[in-house]
């Protein structure tokens, strides 16, 4: 069964050659002409990637991912935004709202094939670790302190924070739950990747469970 893609954008031209271009790589295309539509067709198909325009009539793209990350069952669900805005500060809030790609217009389409391929891999890999969790809860962190092998010694802010990774949440979601900034979460979680010498957040959230963090 080929992995579906919603894209939003409110240009039928570039739903039309959008949809062509990911039907013929394989992908199954669902298409909404804003936000509004967008997550209605979000929580009836739940797709494997969302690729949003930013300016669209009613809820405009920021808006649509502020919304998607505030639900847990799309909190790991890969979000490319494909804009004409391409100011440091718009590019800032992108990310900020939740988006894990930037790409302005005009843009190359085999680019754009080549970033969906790396965000859906990651994606299903990340979906595949989560899967043995015991407790697979996005809103609550269990009390009991994680039992961490014995050569390990991380900080409770570091556990914490990994606490958080492992339920799939981004680095400025986990400064908003620990009220500290992403930079600071970026420094914690750069201290686990070291610490635990993995190199990226996917084996880290594979050490955890290796390690049984949550047993």
């Amino acid at each position: 069964m080929s992995l579906l893609i919603l894209i939003a954008d409110d240009d039928p031209g570039i739903r039309l050659t959008l949809s062509d271009y990911l039907e013929i790589s394989g992908y199954s295309v669902i298409t909404a002409n804003n936000g509004t539509e967008a997550l209605n067709l979000l929580e009836t198909y739940h797709p494997h990637l969302l690729i949003s325009d930013i300016k669209m009539p009613g809820k405009d793209g920021y808006n649509l991912v502020q919304q998607i990350r505030l639900r847990p069952e799309f909190r790991l669900l890969p979000v490319i935004f494909l804009t004409q805005r391409d100011s440091t500060s718009e590019r800032i809030r992108g990310y900020q709202v939740g988006c894990d790609i930037y790409l302005p217009k005009p843009f190359e389409m085999e680019e754009l094939g080549a970033i969906i391929r790396n965000l859906l891999e990651r994606s299903q890999a990340m979906q595949s670790e989560i899967r043995f969790l015991p407790d697979q809860s996005t809103n609550v962190i269990e009390s009991q302190e994680p039992q961490l092998p014995l050569s390990l010694h991380l900080t409770n802010r570091e556990k914490e924070v990994l606490a958080w990774l492992v339920r799939g949440l981004s680095n400025v979601e986990i400064g908003q739950q620990l009220h500290l900034s992403h930079r600071t979460i970026e420094k914690h979680v750069s201290n686990l990747l070291r610490k635990t010498e993995t190199g990226n957040r996917i084996e880290l959230v594979r050490f955890a469970l290796e390690n049984n963090l949550y047993s």
